[in-house]
């Protein structure tokens, strides 16, 4: 192998695991073995997708059943949309402080445990929500729920992508993050009827007690990964220590050139979820009840775009299908800007859907196709805590600028720029690997 295949951190752990585990560790076992060995779905694999796309879809629902209950819940408490912002935000900032730590923790730990404890404390904080009347308790609850979540997509990407063979990882991802188009359309009929039956408090309670069954099912069909065993251990090389990991993860180039546009898209997904249902009623006078639909509306396409452009990424590559998802989000930004009636509002929100329905498994499966496997967890993990911040800043700035303006086009004209931009940054890393 050439000298100049080892030159990042990255790339020198590649050579590093394969010299190790297959060449000196099993010198006598043929590429057919490996093969066949690589290639197997155990009746596991297939309990821990289901197990992921479980917890995906509750958890995302949680997150985003803040946006289709905050109709309901503005004139209740009495708050501003800058105020409504800051709920959300404090739910990314504790998201954002906790995923790191707990996708480098569950490459060395018990991914069982950690997605059963966690799932339930995010069900805590569901609940949790419907005992707020004030901003900060408002802020204090949702943030409970931000804890939970933090273990809800990392670790869940991280553990799925080791009990699947390489060539299907873009596949199970997919399958995975289609909970999140599968949950929020039901959520989208069920949150409505209970808030006319009862009120959006009733609403909190219902997904926090799901969330509880979730977890319960989270210790049944989760297990953590077999591992290859070498013949020698003393041949392995040494595992890097917890903050090692993370200070040399950072300086490679790639690794930060992803990560800023993860935190371009942070800032942008945040706007349709965030503020579409209260732009719907309060805009274009659309009733509750339809205004909710909107959110289904971008979830269900986001399903096509998973059934699509998820697969697609397995054969075109990663970083295309990335580029083409934030391109088509920030574009439909625009045209939700744009909007002066109900179908336009419809059109330009499932057109948004596609987008964001397959970005995240394509930027899932980009981390072990740039990185080790065994740092996945941890490279999630850093990404998504870089997500965070723009999910902390987004909702802030948007709330804002509503409140000044009185309108929710500079909002909307915000994720247009930073979905583009989060498009074109990652148009030289492709071939930047392709040349290595």
């Amino acid at each position: 192998m050439s000298a100049d295949l080892t030159g990042t951190w990255a790339e020198r752990q590649v050579v590093d695991f394969v010299k190790y585990r297959y060449v000196k560790a099993a010198p006598d076992m043929d590429a057919h073995h490996l093969t066949a060995k690589t290639d197997t779905m155990t009746r596991r694999a297939y309990a821990v997708i289901a197990a992921g796309f479980l917890t995906v879809s509750i958890a995302f629902s949680i997150r985003y059943g803040y946006g289709m209950l905050l109709p309901e819940m503005l004139p209740d408490l009495g708050i501003s949309k800058a105020q409504a912002g800051a709920i959300f935000a404090a739910y990314f900032a504790v998201y954002t402080i906790a995923t790191p730590v707990l996708g480098a923790l569950t490459d060395r730990f018990n991914y069982r445990f950690i997605l059963t404890l966690f799932t339930t404390v995010l069900a805590c904080g569901a609940m949790l929500m419907a005992f707020a009347h004030t901003l900060w308790l408002g802020c204090l609850f949702f943030a409970v729920a931000g804890l939970g979540h933090a273990a809800c997509w990392a670790p869940v990407a991280a553990l799925v992508q080791k009990w699947v063979p390489d060539h299907k990882r873009g596949t199970a991802l997919s399958v995975v993050t289609m909970g999140l188009g599968v949950g929020l359309p039901l959520w989208s009929i069920i949150l409505p009827a209970m808030v006319k039956a009862s009120d959006w408090r009733a609403g909190w309670i219902g997904l926090g007690v799901v969330c509880l069954g979730v977890a319960v099912l989270n210790f049944i069909l989760v297990r953590n990964p077999e591992k290859d065993q070498p013949t020698e251990d003393r041949l392995l090389p040494p595992k890097p220590k917890f903050w090692e990991s993370y200070r040399d993860i950072v300086k490679d180039r790639v690794f930060r050139i992803i990560g800023t546009s993860y935190f371009l898209v942070g800032m942008t997904v945040i706007i349709p979820y965030g503020f579409v249902p209260v732009y719907a009623r309060e805009a274009l006078g659309l009733p509750y009840t339809e205004a909710t639909r909107i959110v289904a509306v971008i979830a269900l396409s986001g399903i096509v775009g998973q059934l699509t452009l998820g697969p697609l990424s397995d054969t075109i590559g990663r970083i295309r299908v990335i580029m083409t998802c934030n391109f088509i989000m920030g574009s439909a930004c625009l045209g939700l800007a744009l909007s002066t009636h109900s179908w336009m509002l419809y059109l330009f929100s499932g057109c948004f859907g596609l987008g964001y329905g397959a970005v995240w498994s394509a930027y899932g499966a980009a981390a072990s196709d740039f990185f080790p496997k065994e740092h996945t967890g941890g490279i999630m993990g850093l990404w998504t805590c870089i997500l965070g911040v723009g999910s902390v800043i987004s909702p802030v700035i948007c709330g804002w600028t509503i409140d000044v303006s009185g309108g929710y086009f500079w909002a909307f004209v915000l994720g247009l720029m930073t979905g583009v931009v989060s498009a074109l940054m990652l148009a030289g890393v492709g071939m930047h690997r392709r040349r290595a």
